[in-house]
């Protein structure tokens, strides 16, 4: 029952916030920006590659991480599986 108020909560809270937003017109040009100011600054700055070095290296660390846990708790179901 605790579950299912806190759910409802939750919701309505959703729900009051997505309301509260405030809309923003659309113009033409907005159609014709393709342009990302910060990115093109990053890019610039020669900074954006850092940036990618980062994300490269914590999604590779992420996975190494992912595939040695994998490989302990293999070694530990056999370990389970022979008692």
């Amino acid at each position: 029952m605790k579950k299912m108020l806190s759910m409802i909560a939750l919701s309505l809270i959703t729900v009051i916030s997505a309301i509260a937003q405030d809309k923003i017109p659309i113009t033409s040009a907005d159609y014709g920006n393709n342009g990302i100011e910060m990115a093109d600054v990053m890019r610039d700055n020669g900074k954006i590659y850092v940036v990618v070095a980062v994300i490269i290296a914590l999604w590779a660390g992420m996975t190494v991480y992912l595939f040695m846990v994998d490989k302990k708790v293999s070694k530990l179901e056999k370990m389970i599986e022979e008692q």
